[in-house]
């Protein structure tokens, strides 16, 4: 007879079995419906990391489940040694909802990053003339493009490079939001890409200057460098637009997406760009056995059909200015709180502690109890990033579980 499964007993099987390369909040969730949660024993939660912005449809939407369910009663993969009646029609779909000519389909979103970096360099060696295993990608501190080898050597995360060495080379780091570092760094003819986030999520929702995307932008154009946007976690209306960079009116070279590009339903990733860098890659040389199929081509399809059939985009802008609004009143009123950022619904805290104390992570552990999951990022930094779907009046219920969970560490 099967034991029935307690918070305590699942946290246990995790920790005996499971790798320990997480350190979660002791809550364990078992259902999900737009903004809410429930954990094992039935307790209902307001969920404010969305999985890392993967869930900005709200969990278990309707018509994404119905996407994949029906695509999975039909068939799920071939692989790319066949086609399918599904791929083209989803390519064919999602270069024209984000204006490129071609989609490179991939699952992770560090698959994604993957592959910017591999076009990157073989478009300088096949177009600009880069003598070959000369390529620099410029990159900046405190980045996140995902784990792998060749992208934690772009890292300046100690965590994320120590002990994992020796290197890929061919990266250049420079400040984030420095546009004088990297005009210098331009100047090298070797240089083939800018790899940037247009906000620096896991680095704590680190907002750079107006202009900087477009300054930045243009100094990669007068040099012939591609500009590349990982939009993985900033994408798909997080931000109060579709892309974080449309609000410069940006548009990157090389766009990568993930995470909600399949409302959290299906790992699902893609890299964009227009014929001239994306046909550089010719038949064997990337490719992925998942990537690009049934079903991720159908649920990505229903899941970019929500963002505009419900106005996410716009919901975000609306309601993260009234996220900002009630925290900066809060950081006017507590000490606990010394700054609030971010742009539409993906905001952070920083409280007002050092990095390396416990002070951010009890305030997360008190607002669980309280019924708002939210994680510390970097010690002292919380990040809230709900579901685009939440509704005013659940928006502000959640501000005031927040308020008082932090008020209570005064």
């Amino acid at each position: 007879m099967r034991e029935e499964m307690t918070s305590k007993l699942a946290m246990e099987l995790e920790d005996k079995y499971g790798a320990h390369n997480y350190h979660p909040l002791p809550v364990v969730l078992s259902k999900g419906k737009g903004a809410l949660v429930w954990d094992v024993e039935g307790k209902e939660y307001f969920d404010f990391l969305s999985a890392y912005s993967a869930v900005n449809q709200g969990h278990c939407h309707p018509k994404i489940i119905n996407a994949l369910t029906e695509q999975a009663q039909t068939l799920t993969l071939t692989s790319r040694a066949f086609f399918s009646d599904v791929l083209g029609v989803y390519e064919k779909f999602v270069t024209e909802y984000f204006g490129y000519d071609k989609i490179l389909p991939m699952n992770t979103g560090a698959e994604g990053d993957e592959t910017a970096l591999k076009l990157c360099r073989k478009w300088a060696y096949l177009k600009k003339g880069i003598p070959e295993n000369q390529a620099k990608i410029i990159v900046c501190e405190n980045n996140f493009h995902g784990r792998t080898i060749t992208i934690v050597s772009m890292s300046t995360d100690p965590d994320s490079r120590k002990d994992f060495g020796p290197f890929t080379p061919g990266f250049v780091t420079i400040p984030y939001n420095d546009l004088d570092a990297l005009e210098k760094e331009l100047e090298d003819p070797n240089v083939a890409g800018f790899l940037v986030e247009p906000i620096q999520g896991e680095a704590g929702v680190f907002v750079p200057d107006e202009g900087y995307l477009s300054k930045a932008y243009a100094l990669c154009k007068a040099k012939n460098v591609l500009f590349i946007a990982d939009e993985v976690q900033t994408g798909i209306a997080r931000t109060g637009k579709l892309l974080a960079c449309d609000h410069e009116d940006v548009k990157p070279d090389i766009l990568i997406l993930g995470k909600a590009l399949s409302g959290g339903v299906y790992p699902v990733s893609a890299v964009l760009a227009n014929d001239e860098i994306m046909m550089v890659i010719k038949p064997g040389e990337h490719g992925s056995t998942f990537g690009g199929n049934p079903l991720a081509a159908r649920v990505a399809t229903a899941a970019l059909e929500v963002i505009k059939e419900e106005n996410l985009a716009e919901k975000a802008e609306k309601l993260g200015k009234i996220f900002r609004e009630e925290m900066t009143k809060l950081a006017n009123e507590s000490n606990m709180v010394s700054f609030v950022r971010g742009k539409g619904l993906l905001n952070a805290i920083i409280v007002n502690d050092t990095p390396d104390s416990k002070t951010a992570w009890n305030i997360c552990v008190k607002m669980a109890e309280n019924g708002v999951l939210a994680k510390p990022t970097h010690g002292n930094i919380i990040r809230f990033a709900p579901p685009l779907v939440i509704s005013e009046e659940q928006l502000r219920e959640a501000i005031s579980r927040i308020r008082k969970s932090i008020l209570s560490f005064e």
